[in-house]
């Protein structure tokens, strides 16, 4: 059954840009839908191939029952893919607001009898952090357990998202689901991981390393994460291949694991900006200085960006086995790493570039 039409929850946000882009891409084309909260940002051709014109926006909330039922009903999709999710720093309650209240709400009406004949399935964008608890992970592939409790509220609500997700799969005759689970995503439209590190790059910061940089890691480029996603729904509608993907998790990685500190350090040779010596703090000592943020953010009412999180994340050995996404999905990554940086690069000088266009435009009226 080839895709006829596809909602994409979150689909004007940093891996939903990707994810219409990806869907725009597959030949016969789908009919293409977006909910989000907001309208599809304006593209660059250079970084995505499809035309703003040809998607079809939806303005609702996914926790509200009423609003999905109405697009639903209005869009008639094969597939869901639930991409929507805050980025850390938001807070516990919009965590749990967007990544349960809504995910369950987004099951409860796709499984209504209404939908019987119409919704198949649904794509769950999860991951890999759900089963990371602060130790190393080497190798690790999904029967990793969860660990008990979360390194913070951010995955403990993905992870929660994520079980009534593959618990929803059969939850009615003819639907199934997945879950997916992207490691460290970078990209065009990213505003965390490439950026902060460019903007380390033109302080001090790039002469600081926690940690012996022994532990490697998986980072993955957007594109390869939209990629998987676009595979999965195809599965899901495939009776011949569904049987190994439906009700299924499956982590997703550019298949290029790297000492951690090799990506940052790209990132400042290619911008120029290359430490002249590298000052190493333990980690024992970054968790203290982790601490000490959490203490005075808390105090000030707000949410440490610098945190034991992101200390035991950078030390850590993180990464995994991605042959169960190999076999199944039939996954292969469309573009490396090296690849990948230099795209980034090159859309945050884009970005650069658009920003001084505005300001002179408007400095001339």
């Amino acid at each position: 059954m080839a895709l006829s039409t596809v909602l994409i929850i979150g689909g004007s946000g940093f891996l939903g840009c990707h994810l219409v882009d990806r869907f725009y891409a597959v030949s016969p084309r789908p009919a293409i839908h977006v909910l989000d909260i907001r309208p599809l940002p304006i593209i660059s051709p250079e970084f995505y191939s499809f035309n703003p014109d040809e998607i079809v926006f939806h303005k609702g909330d996914i926790t509200d029952p009423d609003s999905l039922r109405e697009i639903y009903r209005e869009v008639k999709p094969d597939i869901i893919v639930h991409s929507a999710s805050p980025i850390h720093g938001m807070g516990k309650e919009i965590y749990y607001k967007v990544n349960v209240d809504g995910t369950q709400a987004i099951i409860d009406v796709a499984v209504e009898p209404e939908f019987a004949d119409i919704i198949k399935g649904l794509v769950y964008t999860s991951s890999a952090s759900v089963i990371y608890n602060g130790e190393d992970l080497r190798n690790a592939d999904e029967t990793t357990p969860m660990p008990e409790k979360q390194m913070d509220a951010y995955n403990e609500t993905k992870a929660l998202g994520e079980k009534m997700v593959l618990a929803a799969n059969n939850k009615r005759p003819g639907f199934k689901t997945v879950a997916l689970r992207p490691s460290a995503m970078f990209g065009p439209g990213d505003r965390q991981l490439i950026p902060n590190m460019v903007q380390v790059g033109y302080t001090s910061g790039t002469r600081f390393q926690i940690g012996n940089n022994w532990n490697i890691f998986d980072f993955t480029y957007i594109g390869n994460v939209a990629h998987a996603h676009v595979l999965a729904a195809q599965k899901l509608l495939d009776e011949k291949k569904s049987g190994g993907v439906a009700g299924e998790p499956f982590i997703i990685t550019n298949n290029q694991p790297v000492y951690f500190f090799t990506v940052p350090r790209k990132v400042w040779a290619m911008k120029g900006n290359i430490p002249s010596f590298t000052i190493k703090i333990s980690r024992p000592v970054g968790f203290f200085l982790a601490f000490m943020s959490e203490v005075v953010a808390k105090l000030r009412g707000k949410e440490a960006l610098f945190t034991r999180f992101r200390v035991s994340f950078t030390c850590a050995n993180r990464y995994f086995n991605i042959s169960k996404a190999i076999h199944f999905l039939e996954y292969k990554p469309i573009v490396t790493l090296e690849k990948g940086i230099e795209i980034s690069l090159r859309y945050l000088e884009y970005e650069e570039e658009e920003k001084a266009k505005t300001l002179a435009e408007k400095k001339s009226e």
